[in-house]
Formats: structure tokens, C-alpha cells, sequence
């Protein structure tokens, strides 16, 4: 081809790449538009659907509840084990009679949307009609079921606005969980959680005491060792539905880590033997209450602790904090006669009197202007007979031989005015003035148990200084890991606790204060304490008392330590000797024997006689 010029010239090719920018611009048009089209379709015209669909999967983080630890007796038997139970709650919304909710809930719980709306009004009418005629009966089931008052959930329908979520069953046995899932109610919703179980009932209720709905101790060692028994809750990924439902685990975040196993000092064998005997008591001798405590003599551990009237921790109906404190440890009193021994441990151990002294007690004998009494003139009495015939001027005479900081000092040494330490909540201190303030008077009432108070944990634990020849133990209510304990302390000599057990033994003699207390097969030794109550300003009263027992055996070697108070007898008898000295010796032989300690007084044993048939 020539051009204007007369050259030749060449044809240029076809430029292919403009037609693969049209090609490339309409695809990216077409993939804009369809984008575009596909989110209109998204978030027009499907718009209901996906929300219903979003608010029907939700991913949530919950919590996984740990597994509580066991409370078990020294021996391993249970007192207190977490089981799991289930809780139901209802959705009230759910549960409405109200036909247009119903309608849209058919709709999704039975996925038959496209055919309930082809449905005419009298085939939707007779299908909820139906319907709510099998809910109101399954409702009554499972009201009945529940023991629930009549009409309990039918009102929780009523109630405007309408809850979502209301619980009416907690921590149910699994059976009965089951029966009620098997009605099929839309609504009704299980929780898996863990119930605290305590297999002894009110033998223990008050040294293990309980934990509320959520597992959380609310009194006794539940409460006193809350963090080491709970545990570490663990955690998990799971799928809710519309309703929060949980439709899916998805993964396990961090495992719950299970509370630790408590065990405790207390023998079971032992802590029911004492509550038997104690209600025994109690109902006998028609008593305000009562308390009993056992004390292992060679270590202090805590081997039972009652008290009457005494509660069941698997029952919360009407459950207050006056039945359920355990006055053991946690009340205070006045001792009485029951510290008349340490009196005279005290002025024999300082060198006050001899051993060989006596005192010319003629039943009364003056302070100032106050008189102290003994029940009757016993005359001269040697050292022995004061403990035995439980002569208030007898340990008074003594009492102000000895300077009041020193026998302050044996008082404080012994425990009094300072808590047993024993862990348990709200355990009582008691009280003891300080020596400064006391007048000869003061001193005097002192020596007889007035002026100062214990709990029977306390009283129980002063005496392991007699028990143990002349050592205090502290207390405790965890099974000691070597049976020793790091904490004892020397209060008197051991010639002077044995000579003192010796004196305490007359008062288990015929012509003692306590011949109730005496032991089948065992030497026993003890005291008793017959105590006016006060009466707040108007002193003491004229008819309340405490009874009041504390003793040991056997007397050579002490293993056990148990005293025992009864408040306010009043069935005629009201002395420590008659009222709570039978409940120590019926105690002390039974848990003497189950800890196999061999009789030393064989020869008190009863005889059971056999007849031979002829």
C-alpha cells in the first residue's frame, strides 16, 4: 500500500489488548453488580432471616463449676459430699397462653413455618387449642412433681412484663430431673449442677455445718475453710441459641480444678455416741439445751462436739442462726466448781500450801462484807477432801495464799480469757479480768468458777493440763498429721497433775459429788459444777443453772477428756453430779471401748448373766 508520498507502508496489527480491557471491566462489573446484588439479598431482603438465624448461634464463654472438696471424719467417713443434681428454670415468655407468641414459637420449635401459614384460622385455632390443653396438663405434672403450690408456674405466666428466666426447682435429685424432662415442655430449661449432701444429718450438722444454694459455706467448717474446699472453677466455649440455650459444647478452655478433702479430727463412732446420750439427757431432765465435748488427752484433738437441740443441715426450712451455732465452742459460761482443781494445782505447784495442809472450812467463812457458804459444815478438810466435797471456803483459803498476778497467770496459762484456737468460726474467748482490778472478794469467787467464763471447749481444754501430767495441749478439729502437738506447753509439774487426778478421783466415790460419773471397767476422775445463771443486773437468778461435768480417763493415764453442761434442768434434779455426770460415764465407757482402751478395773465391769435351758 502506498501512502500520499508515493511509500509503501504495512498493515499494523489488530491491538488485542483493548478487547481484554473491555473483557476485564464488564467482569468486574459483572462481579461488582453481583456483590452488590448479594448484599442487597443480604441485608434487604433477607434481612429477618439472618437476624433470627444470628440470634439463634451465639458463641459464649461459661463457666464450669468445680467440684467441692469431701468433709470426712478421721476415719474417712463422710460428713459433708457434694452430688450432682440438676435446677430447672422456665422462660415464662415460652410458657405464655398468648396465641399470636405461641404461634411464632410452633413456628420455630416445630420448623413448620411454611405449613402452619397454608393452615386456615380454625386448623391454627384447634392446633393451639391442642396445644395449650397438653401444656396446662403437663404443667399440673410437673407442679406436682415439684410439690410446688398449685398454680405456681400458671401465675408466673401472668405476671407483667413477663420474666425471661425464673427459676422453680433447685439442685433436684437426677431421677426426678429425668421424669420432668420426659413431659417435653418448650420452656423449661436444666441446669447440671452439684448439691452438698451430709450423710450424718444433725449428729454433725453443727461442726460441719452448711453451705447455701451456690455451694458457699455459710456457718461451721464449711464456712471456716471456704477457699480449700471450693476449688477453681474451670471455663468452656459453647453455641447458644435464640433463647441462650446451650445447643453445643465447642471446646474446653481451662478445666475446673476440684476443692480439697477436709478431714477432721472428729471420730464419728464417738461424736454420735455423745449426741444420743446428750438428747437422752436433755429430754430426761426437760433442759433449755446442752453441750458435750471429747478431747483426745494426748494431743488435744477435738474427737466430738454436740449439742442439743440440734438441727439437720439437709433442711434449711426455717433454719436460724440461734439453732444452728454450735454453743460448744462459740457460748460462753461460767465454769463453777469445775476449776476448784486448778486451785489447788496452783497452790501446790507455787509452794503456797503443802500437800499435808488442811482447812478449818465450819461452813462459812468472811470476806469484808461478804460471806462465802459451803452446802454444808464440813469442818477440817485435808486438800482431798476440798476437791471432794467441793468446798467453796476451801479454795477460797487457798486462793488468797497466792498473789493475784500468780494465780491470774496459772488462769491465763490454762487458756481462760483467750480463744482454744481452734478454727472454728466465731469460736468464743471467754473472759478474765485482769488481776489489777480483783479485790480478796473477787479472788475468792474466783476460785469457784465465778467471775470469769468459758465455753466447754475451753473448760475441756484446761484439763488436759491435769490429763497430760502437767502439759496443756492446744485444740483441734483437723486430724493431726503425726498425732503430735507442736504446740503443747508445760503448766504444772507431773507430780502435781498426778497427785490432783488422784484428789479428783474421791470425787467419783460413794461419798463424792459425782458417784453417777463412775465408769464401767475404767478409773475415772473428774468434777462436778452446779452453776447459778445471771440474771444481768439483778445478779444471779434463784432456780436457772448450769449442770456441769468435766472429767478424765483412766486415772493413771488419761486418753480422754470429755465435760459436759446441761442448761437449765429442770425436772427436779439440777446438780452437775445427778444431771451431767450419768451422760459423762455412759459417754466415757462407750468411747473408751471403741478406741479399744483396755479396762483397768476389771472388776467394775458389769456381769451379764446367761441362763442355760433346761
Amino acid at each position: 500500500m502506498l501512502d500520499f508520498r508515493g511509500r509503501t507502508t504495512a498493515k499494523r496489527p489488530t491491538d488485542d489488548f483493548s478487547g481484554r480491557r473491555k473483557f476485564l471491566v464488564i467482569f468486574v462489573m459483572v462481579c461488582m453488580s453481583a456483590l452488590a446484588g448479594r448484599a442487597v439479598y443480604l441485608q434487604v431482603l433477607s434481612k429477618k432471616f439472618l437476624q433470627e438465624q444470628g440470634d439463634m448461634r451465639q458463641v459464649d464463654d461459661v463457666s464450669v463449676s468445680a467440684y467441692r472438696g469431701m468433709i470426712k471424719d478421721r476415719n474417712g467417713a463422710p460428713l459433708a459430699v457434694s452430688t450432682p443434681v440438676e435446677s430447672i428454670a422456665i422462660n415464662p415468655k415460652e410458657l405464655t397462653t398468648d396465641d399470636k407468641i405461641k404461634i411464632k414459637h410452633l413456628e420455630k420449635e416445630y420448623k413448620h413455618t411454611q405449613k402452619l401459614e397454608k393452615l386456615t384460622d380454625n386448623d391454627k385455632a384447634r392446633v393451639l387449642q391442642n396445644y395449650h390443653l397438653d401444656r396446662a396438663t403437663k404443667i399440673k405434672q410437673m407442679e406436682s412433681l415439684l410439690d410446688l403450690p398449685p398454680e405456681k408456674i400458671s401465675g408466673l405466666l401472668k405476671e407483667e412484663p413477663l420474666k425471661p428466666f425464673v427459676y422453680i426447682a433447685r439442685r433436684i435429685n437426677p431421677g426426678l430431673g429425668d421424669q420432668i424432662k420426659a413431659l417435653k415442655l418448650a420452656g423449661v430449661y436444666f441446669e447440671r449442677e452439684f448439691k452438698r449432701f451430709y450423710p450424718t444429718g444433725g449428729v454433725s450438722g453443727h461442726i460441719v455445718g452448711f453451705t447455701n444454694a451456690e455451694e458457699v459455706g455459710q456457718a461451721g467448717m464449711e464456712l471456716g475453710y471456704e477457699q480449700l474446699l471450693k476449688g477453681t472453677p474451670g471455663s468452656k466455649r459453647v453455641l447458644r441459641d435464640g433463647q441462650r440455650r446451650i445447643i453445643e459444647d465447642i471446646e474446653n478452655i481451662k478445666e475446673p480444678v476440684s476443692g480439697k478433702t477436709l478431714e477432721l479430727s472428729i471420730d464419728q463412732r464417738i461424736q454420735y455416741l455423745a449426741y444420743r446420750e446428750l438428747q437422752l439427757a436433755v429430754n430426761a431432765n426437760k433442759a433449755k439445751s446442752g453441750v458435750l465435748v471429747v478431747l483426745d488427752a494426748k494431743n488435744g484433738e477435738i474427737l466430738a462436739a454436740v449439742n442439743q437441740p440440734s438441727f439437720n443441715p439437709n433442711t434449711r426450712v426455717g433454719l436460724k442462726e440461734i439453732v444452728y451455732r454450735n454453743r460448744a465452742l462459740t457460748d460462753i459460761f461460767e465454769p463453777g466448781s469445775t476449776v476448784k482443781p486448778f486451785v489447788v494445782a496452783a497452790a501446790l505447784e507455787g509452794g503456797y500450801i503443802s500437800p499435808n495442809a488442811s482447812f478449818a472450812t465450819h461452813g462459812t467463812y468472811q470476806i469484808g462484807r461478804n460471806t462465802v457458804k459451803d452446802v454444808h459444815n464440813y469442818g477440817t478438810l485435808d486438800l482431798t477432801h476440798v476437791i471432794k466435797k467441793s468446798s467453796n471456803i476451801g479454795v477460797t483459803m487457798m486462793s488468797l495464799k497466792m498473789p493475784p498476778k500468780y494465780f491470774w497467770g496459772i488462769y491465763h496459762k490454762l487458756g481462760f480469757g483467750t480463744s482454744a484456737g481452734s478454727g472454728f468460726p466465731g469460736e468464743a474467748s471467754g473472759t478474765l479480768r485482769d488481776y489489777k482490778k480483783w479485790s480478796e472478794f473477787d479472788r475468792a469467787i474466783l476460785s469457784f468458777g465465778y467471775g470469769l467464763s468459758s465455753s466447754a471447749l475451753q473448760l475441756a481444754r484446761a484439763y488436759t493440763a491435769l490429763a497430760d501430767d502437767g502439759i496443756l495441749h492446744s485444740v483441734s478439729l483437723l486430724k493431726r498429721e503425726d498425732e503430735e502437738d507442736d504446740d503443747a506447753v508445760r503448766v504444772f509439774s507431773a507430780k502435781t497433775a498426778r497427785s490432783v487426778r488422784k484428789m479428783m478421783e474421791t470425787v467419783l466415790m460413794k461419798d463424792g459429788t459425782a458417784y453417777e460419773a463412775r465408769v464401767d471397767g475404767y478409773s475415772a476422775a473428774g468434777k462436778t459444777g452446779t452453776v447459778k445463771k445471771a440474771a444481768g443486773s439483778h445478779g444471779y437468778a434463784q432456780k436457772s443453772y448450769f449442770a456441769v461435768f468435766a472429767g478424765m480417763a483412766p486415772v493413771n493415764d488419761p486418753r480422754l477428756i470429755i465435760v459436759v453442761m446441761i442448761d437449765e434442768p429442770s425436772a427436779g434434779q439440777y446438780y452437775g453430779g445427778l444431771v451431767s455426770a450419768p451422760v459423762f460415764s455412759k459417754v466415757m465407757a462407750g468411747a473408751l471401748r471403741i478406741l479399744e482402751v483396755a479396762p483397768d478395773q476389771e472388776e467394775t465391769m458389769p456381769i451379764l448373766l446367761t441362763h442355760k435351758s433346761q
